[in-house]
């Protein structure tokens, strides 16, 4: 065979990654295999053929030879290659698969059986002149290891006979720990390699560990090329690995080389190998240790020196066409190479799977790896991620090159041992060659970093002003919720406003700090302990390494920050460093942290300002009232609230409800009067409008019930927001908890503008600065407009319908065209408008969101007046095209949907169980979408969704780019009103219908549309699709159109998997859209569309005196919980938050393991388990599904075992 033309790679990972390298530059046709945990890494992507094999541990697939000969036959391989590791090193797989007719790309199966097995190495090395550490034959028992081991004198080493990588390597210094160890390698050994034999040799304490690089061609010429310096070890697993070894005498290299070669001549080598010694410095002497018969870890350092790829050299080699050994290159300066590992070197190294949130390797090193931003690293296989290699003119530049390499490279998410790297080529003894493998026994790793013992409540990490700039899309900022304590926090430690730093909510972390730093506390008050001892709140505290912080309950407030100087290095998402937890990023891991996270640490600009304590006046007082400033508008009196329900709004002290959160402060209250009986075509309920962009801190009307929008909430949405809160007034929302009163007081747009000025100056000069207040009221009743949320207006003139800009706080203006109905020319006039915006830009504006016929302009108030911007909008107004006949591109994109499937169902089920049990479109959302569009069968529900084809008008309906889309055809615009109140949890890709929208929910979130069933993901947090487009994790667009095609659940759930990781695509259809020629087609259809309308209002109407007859909130289930209050015998579990029961687990009298969960509460829109303390039966039930709980109530009682 002069050449290969398809080869299986029997391996995963990064050598798979590389091995595909060269056949694919080879022109060779490649075969990778793959297990359940690998479906999604690169080597199955990369390969042309990619071939499953069932199950998740290496025994199970990667070590299964008859699977891979198989497979190999099954796709035609003339060659496997098994890199290493596996089946690398098992001679009984090179046989079988030299029997099945495919070349093994390695040395011959009796080469690797007389290597493989230690100590027929041995006898190998012993007649072939090359020198040998005292040692033993093979060892029948314990006893004869005894033995051996006090003829050879303590230290010895206790070996595997078969395989490599350090498995099955134990030194023992003692028989007692000879003893402890016997049976441990035996059993690793058998394991792993499938061969329990084990030796002995003599320990040389501090050795060095010097391997040579061997090739032979197969044809009795074998050459070394190079040695290898792997003395760096941790627990006999190399770390770092250079080549030429540094500080070692030209002579002594010289007979190494020899050595290996006169060792590869005794069994006429073939393919990659590597001859490892043990190199005692203080005798200038070296002892044969073992030989790998494979393709080492470290190849790629002799790679650079040499300038060859010793991986086309095995293909070639297999394919009998060897390269010339006789015209071998000279080596030429130094190569380094570190090993990075999933692991945690502040934890004993141990194991760290998970999915890394960002990964960046430098542009100007080697980089051999398998990772890339949202890999989810498995718990099955090798923990090692990647290799990052060097080159430099000598060891000094290499040292210097790999320094910077490992500065550049990030990774984030899961623990790694990547600070630990940057620390080891940083320490002197590496730059002065004083390397051995004891030598990291001796290095003193310090993390940079925060370690999390006790995570407390709800802790994030945040940054402000957060994750700003895809409001139109329906990403929220994020962020502290009291940024007013988080920013002062930051002043005070002497970070910039944007350093990210730590919020908790009601319960403080545990921290323990591995380096010097400054840290502050601001916020709710609680006891905090720096090592036991008090520390004082908004002051300088300055942390050594080894302390430990402990923050407590919050016994003021809602809400404490911890601020560290140079704040945190977690990586940014979306231009923000702050956590998003619904939608799982940003933050460390894009969650709440965890016991055991270690939070890197950032470092301070060189133009921070000093540090320095807040002076008493600017620290704020928390009560349990609280009086907040808000802005009116924009929906107010008379357009949809009486007069009568906005004066009650100011006049009342609204409760904080238990089920507040970052996504919304929701509040208890008097019930609205309205001047609207129902929403018209955006829904049942009198708040229902047509979708439009929230402002940060409006109180939103869900129904009746009232929502303070915050840092996590929803940008789009259909209903009515009376009131927002003033910038400088929104901290008071983040310390409100559960209980608290809330009054809102109006104020002007100057007042709230003099007040933030002040707060930014007070903030930045860490002084008091004293707004100057108002002397004109807010006015609350309408002058020359229909409401006095609406500042400006325009009358209809020829193309131009009537324009509204309303009120919505002192940084955003929402500007509405025409009537509260849907007209596709209102939203082309919104595009219009954008358009005109974009070419002549307004100093000050921040961010355009369109909505169906608005568009909300998020401004700088402190860069531009509202009354000068109000200008500037009316005079673009004047300058728009006519819109009639405008054509804008869009994009028809077909998604597969399977209706009612069982998440759809399950959402509709939980909202039954634990929110409402019955409404009008309970039990089954279909069924009420049949009855008030007056259709004969539900069948009619679903051939109108599949026939439809739904126009995006707007983004981030329910967040994440989840769109607000119309069917084009009225005929197709099925009218169903929203949940109230709305649902706790909608499953990611349910596709939901509310007023005449289609919405696709981009996540597990709350919602209130009926559910018709589930699609794509259309979120693609990671970018594994190249569907999306860079930088745009969000699917669709504005103007695109989305077309359902039905598929079963089975199919979807394949789908949905293959699509989220970049293995499916979609049909994607370019378009123009002619409004022009829509408009004409309304035309000629205007009597059917009208007939299909009069029906469907006929029923409408019927449905509307049915909800009113039968308007109630959600229905109270009856407590039958015992309530004793007795004497507990037993331990006591309590709730430790406010919420709502979700599931109760177990039952009286069952017996539980401590750390099993035992009840889901359900609060702050997440799911929350209350874990068994201790082990014990369940004594008494205190609890049941569905019913609310606050701090410190009663769940259960357990009766210790």
């Amino acid at each position: 065979m002069s050449r290969l033309n398809t080869v299986l790679i029997a391996n995963r990972g990064e050598i798979a990654v590389r091995i595909l390298r060269t056949l694919r530059r080879m022109g060779i046709r490649s075969i990778a295999v793959y297990s359940d945990p690998d479906r999604s890494s690169p080597h199955v992507a990369l390969a042309d053929v990619a071939v499953h094999l069932p199950g998740t541990s290496a025994a199970e697939t990667y070590l299964r030879g008859d699977l891979i000969i198989g497979a190999a036959k099954a796709n035609g391989a003339d060659a496997i290659i098994p890199g290493y590791g596996f089946l690398a090193e098992n001679a009984e797989f090179a046989e079988q698969c030299e029997a099945a007719g495919i070349a093994f790309v390695g040395p011959t199966p009796d080469q690797i059986r007389r290597f493989g097995l230690k100590h027929a190495s041995r006898k190998i090395a012993e007649s072939a002149g090359v020198p040998l550490v005292p040692g033993t034959p093979l060892l029948k028992s314990l006893d004869e290891a005894i033995g051996a081991a006090e003829r050879i004198g303590y230290p010895v080493m206790l070996k595997s006979t078969a395989g490599g990588g350090g498995i099955g390597l134990t030194r023992c210094g003692s028989p007692e720990e000879l003893t402890s160890a016997f049976e441990t390698v035996q059993r690793l050994a058998q394991n792993f390699f499938k061969d329990s034999g084990v030796f002995l040799e003599r320990c040389i304490d501090d050795a060095r560990h010097v391997e040579v690089q061997i090739f032979g061609d197969g044809r009795g010429k074998v050459a070394a090329l190079g040695e290898r310096d792997c003395s760096l070890q941790r627990r006999n697993q190399k770390v770092v690995e250079e080549t030429p070894a540094p500080d070692f005498p030209a002579a002594t290299r010289a007979k190494m080389l020899a050595a290996a070669e006169q060792l590869g001549d005794a069994v006429g080598y073939r393919s990659a190998g590597t001859v490892e010694f043990i190199y005692d410095r203080s005798r200038d002497a070296f002892y044969f240790l073992e030989v790998n018969t494979r393709l080492q870890v470290e190849h790629p350092v002799t790679e650079n020196v040499l300038g060859v790829d010793l991986v086309e050299w095995m293909l070639r080699t297999a394919a009998g066409d060897p390269p010339d050994l006789a015209t071998r290159p000279e080596p030429k300066g130094a190569s380094i190479e570190v090993r990075i590992y999933a692991e945690d070197p502040a934890h004993d190294f141990q194991p760290s799977p998970g999915v890394l949130t960002e990964v960046t390797f430098p542009d100007d090193a080697r980089v051999d790896g398998w990772v890339a931003t949202g890999t989810d690293v498995s718990s099955y296989y090798d923990p090692m991620l990647a290799k990052l290699i060097v080159y430099g003119t000598d060891r000094a530049d290499a040292i210097a090159r790999m320094r910077t390499a490992l500065a550049t490279t990030r990774l984030s998410g899961i623990a790694t041992n990547l600070d630990y790297l940057r620390q080891i080529i940083a320490w002197d003894d590496f730059a002065a060659g004083k390397v051995s493998t004891r030598a990291l026994s001796r290095f003193a790793f310090r993390p940079n970093a925060v370690e999390v013992m006790l995570p407390g409540t709800y802790t994030t990490i945040q940054d402000y002003p957060g994750r700003v700039g895809h409001w139109d899309v329906g990403v929220p900022p994020s962020g502290p919720m009291d940024d007013y304590a988080f920013r002062l926090a930051n002043r005070i430690v002497g970070n910039d406003d944007s350093a990210a730093g730590i919020e908790c909510t009601l319960a403080g972390p545990t921290l323990k700090f591995h380096t010097d730093t400054v840290i502050a506390l601001a916020g709710a008050n609680a006891e905090a302990t720096l090592d036991g001892k008090p520390v004082t709140w908004w002051s300088p505290i300055e942390v050594r390494a080894g302390q430990t912080l402990a923050v407590g309950r919050a016994t003021s407030g809602c809400r404490t920050y911890v601020a560290v100087q140079g704040g945190f290095d977690v990586p940014l998402y979306l231009g923000s460093r702050s956590t998003f937890v619904l939608g799982q990023f940003g933050g460390h891991a894009g969650r709440t942290l965890r016991v055991g996270d270690l939070l890197p640490l950032g470092t301070r600009s060189e133009d921070a300002p000093d540090s320095g304590a807040a002076p008493a006046t600017l620290i704020p007082t928390y009560a349990d009232t609280w009086d907040v400033g808000v802005l009116y508008g924009p929906h107010g009196a008379p357009d949809f609230f009486t007069t009568e329900a906005i004066e009650t709004f100011f006049a009342t002290d609204w409760e904080v409800h238990y089920n507040s959160n970052r996504l919304g402060i929701r509040l208890l209250g008097p019930k609205p009067t309205w001047t609207r009986s129902d929403g018209g075509e955006a829904g049942l309920h009198p708040s229902n409008i047509h979708d439009c962009e929230y402002a940060i801190g409006s109180v939103n009307f869900t129904g009746d019930m009232p929502v303070i929008l915050t840092r996590d909430g929803p940008s789009l949405g259909g209903f009515v927001c009376p009131v927002t809160i003033a910038k400088s007034e929104l901290w008071k929302v983040g310390q409100a908890k559960p209980g608290d009163r809330i009054r809102f007081r109006p104020i002007t747009f100057d007042d709230a503008l003099a007040r933030e000025k002040a707060q930014d100056l007070a903030i930045a000069n860490l002084a008091p600065v004293v707004a100057a207040p108002s002397v004109v009221k807010p006015l609350l009743t309408p002058t020359d407009t229909v409401s006095a949320t609406v500042i400006a207006a325009l009358p209809p003139k020829g193309d131009r319908p009537a324009v509204a800009y309303r009120q919505a706080g002192d940084r955003y203006i929402l500007l509405e065209y025409g009537p509260n109905e849907l007209d596709l020319r209102y939203r082309f006039r919104v595009h219009a408008l954008m358009e005109e915006l974009k070419a002549n830009p307004i100093a000050g504006i921040l961010e355009l969101s369109p909505g169906v016929r608005s568009l909300q302009i998020n401004y700088d108030s402190r860069a531009i007046h509202q009354s000068a911007l109000l200008d500037a909008l009316l005079a673009a107004e004047e300058r728009l095209p006519p819109v009639e006949s405008m054509k804008v591109p869009t994009r028809v994109l077909y998604l597969p949907m399977a209706f009612e499937d069982s998440a759809t169902l399950d959402a509709v089920t939980r909202y039954r169980e634990t929110v409402r049990g019955n409404a009008p479109w309970l039990p089954n959302n279909v069924d009420f979408i049949q009855r008030i569009n007056g259709l004969e069968s539900r069948d009619e529900v679903s051939d109108i969704i599949f026939n439809a084809s739904y126009m995006v008008l707007g983004l981030g309906d329910v967040y994440l780019g989840a769109p607000c889309a119309v069917p084009v055809d009225p005929r197709h615009r099925l009218l169903t009103s929203k949940y109230n109140p709305a649902r706790t949890f909608t499953a990611e890709g349910t596709v939901g219908i509310g007023g005449v929208y289609m919405c696709i929910y981009g996540m597990d979130s709350p919602g209130g549309y009926q559910l018709v069933g589930r699609t794509l993901p259309i979120w693609n947090k990671f970018l594994k699709n190249p569907v999306f487009a860079p930088g745009e994790p969000w699917l669709l667009r504005f103007f695109d159109q989305v077309r359902f095609y039905p598929v079963s659940e089975d199919e979807l759930t394949r789908l949905r998997q293959d699509f989220r990781e970049g293995h499916a695509s979609i049909r994607i259809e370019e378009e123009i859209f002619d409004l022009g020629a829509y408009l004409a087609f309304l035309a000629r259809e205007a009597d059917s569309i009208s007939s299909f309308h009069a029906r469907q209002q006929e029923a409408f109407r019927a449905e509307v005196s049915r909800w009113q007859a039968d308007d109630s909130a959600a229905i109270q289930m009856e407590d039958e919980i015992v309530e004793d209050d007795t004497e507990i015998d037993g331990h006591l579990v309590s709730s430790d938050i406010h919420g709502n029961v979700w599931k109760v687990l177990v039952e009286e009298g069952q017996s539980i393991e401590a750390g099993t969960p035992i009840v889901i509460l359900e609060a702050m829109k997440t799911e929350l388990s209350v874990i068994a303390p201790l082990a014990g039966t369940v004594r008494t039930l205190y609890c049941r599904p569905g019913r609310p709980v606050t701090t410190g109530d009663r769940l259960l009682v357990i009766e210790p075992a």
